[in-house]
């Protein structure tokens, strides 16, 4: 067996899908290694639809993701602000994300 078969047994996604973009996302359905760009693409997207506020569910763990997370916020010159979720949202398992205007 090659690598490209072997690639292709262990990926439940062989070819790339389409999410419908809404104010929430959850990470928990992606790879850790994917986190940085399904952020990336999550945030313009989610601005294409004009969302002043979007919440990204990383979950709480060890704070890997969380991590991830901010740094690419932190990064997006859209970005206003983020914080934790409030307390029945996630809480800091998740994070409240303001675009600017």
């Amino acid at each position: 067996m090659n690598e490209a078969e072997y690639l292709n047994l262990n990926n439940p996604f062989p070819e790339p899908f389409e999410m419908e973009i809404t104010d929430a996302l959850d990470l928990h359905a992606f790879s850790p290694k994917d986190v940085k760009s399904v952020v990336e693409t999550y945030l313009q997207e989610a601005r294409k639809k004009n969302f002043r506020t979007v919440r990204i569910i990383h979950g709480k763990g060890i704070g890997v993701q969380r991590e991830i997370v901010r740094n690419v916020l932190a990064e997006t010159d859209f970005v206003e602000s983020f914080k934790n979720a409030p307390e029945f949202s996630g809480n800091w398992g998740a994070t409240i994300v303001k675009f600017k205007d």
